[in-house]
């Protein structure tokens, strides 16, 4: 499932590097700490991986 916005992508790749011990978990804010606690590894890896080329800063409510 790829991201769909560059803020998405950020706080996956926050998310995954706590997830692999990297960064301390207490250091996520926000949807990162969520992501980290709901989602896999191998799931944050997908929506990290995403190309941020072509995305909108943060996904439109409409």
């Amino acid at each position: 499932m790829p991201a769909k916005s560059q803020a998405q992508q950020k706080a996956a790749g926050a998310a995954l590097s706590a997830k692999r011990g990297e960064t301390k978990v207490s250091d996520l804010k926000g949807p990162s700490k969520s992501m980290y606690k709901s989602m896999s590894e191998k799931e944050l890896d997908d929506l990290a991986a995403t190309k941020r080329k072509g995305k909108p800063e943060h996904k439109s409510e409409s």
